[in-house]
């Protein structure tokens, strides 16, 4: 007999924060918030959930800021429809939640596929965009033209993963099969390796083998990856390379892993062009996709002196 599957509610875990369901772009998104003050909206990457951002949660309501921390669409406890995993949908969805909170804008944080609907928010709805700080996440259009271009680069890191992503069913098994394993192995691979060695991996490597469990989740993921695909092959792709073209008008802060082995430093190095003027940089030594979670103080820092700034 199979074990039942989580319940959603079970991502709700205890902490210095609150949870809290906001309407937002049609659905019902799921938040954690902790502190007050100027508004942080951080937007979590696969294969995780809200609780990828627990250290900066409290650290940025610690220096005097209203962190709140989403639970993307189809994941952890948000709504799980059967479509709008499109990055215009997605960047709506924040946009939607911004304004749900309460505010006219906010400092929007993003890793990994959060990093992309964070930089897609900045260019389809500058206004709610105070500023920009991307974690592990080139560009969108960095991220297309690396992997056509640099084949043996970013396209082989890419290939690996987001082509056997297209399959169906077929991914959405060997994430759940054998209590989420997969998921530890995703995480251990794109991770430095002074993370994975500690007893900090492991418990947080449990959390989201669970999460990834909960129904629906391992399908609504890879749709993400799925649309990503294949946009390229229609003119919806081509609509959208246009819409984000143009430089992000807010400040921008990329912090990145040098040796991040899923979305490459140079990948990430070549989003100059759509940063915009106030851009910096910041690549952390032995550190893998995960900055936020493997280097938690130095990326809260950083974090925090830009949102000063």
């Amino acid at each position: 007999m199979r074990p039942r599957p989580p319940d959603p509610s079970s991502v709700r875990l205890d902490g210095p924060w609150v949870h809290r369901a906001i309407s937002a772009n049609g659905i019902r998104l799921h938040v954690a918030e902790c502190g007050s003050g100027p508004l942080v909206v951080l937007l979590h990457g696969f294969p995780e959930f809200w609780w990828s951002w627990r250290h900066q949660l409290v650290g940025l309501a610690e220096r005097g800021y209203r962190a709140v921390a989403v639970d993307l669409r189809g994941y952890g406890d948000s709504d799980k429809p059967p479509r709008g995993y499109d990055l215009w949908t997605l960047a709506g969805d924040v946009a939607g939640l911004i304004k749900g909170l309460g505010e006219p804008r906010a400092h929007v944080v993003g890793h990994g596929w959060g990093g992309l609907i964070a930089w897609t928010l900045a260019a389809l709805h500058p206004r709610l965009v105070g500023s920009l700080a991307v974690v592990g996440a080139p560009h969108p259009l960095a991220v297309r033209s690396a992997v056509l271009r640099d084949l043996r680069g970013q396209g082989r890191a890419t290939a690996g993963y987001a082509l056997g992503f297209q399959l169906p069913r077929r991914p959405e098994r060997s994430l759940r099969e054998d209590g989420g394993a997969r998921v530890e192995r995703i995480m251990r691979a794109w991770s430095g390796g002074d993370w994975t060695a500690t007893a900090d991996f492991a418990a947080t490597v449990e959390r989201y083998r669970h999460a990834i469990q909960i129904p629906g989740v391992v399908h609504c993921s890879m749709e993400y990856y799925r649309w990503a695909a294949r946009s390229q092959l229609r003119p919806e792709g081509r609509r959208f390379a246009a819409a984000v073209a143009r430089p992000t008008e807010v400040p921008v802060l990329q912090v990145h892993g040098a040796a991040d082995p899923w979305l490459l430093p140079s990948t990430a190095a070549a989003s100059v062009p759509w940063a915009g003027a106030g851009h910096r940089m910041e690549l952390l030594a032995g550190t893998g996709h995960f900055p936020h979670e493997e280097r938690p103080l130095r990326s809260t820092e950083l974090l925090a002196a830009h949102l000063g700034s």
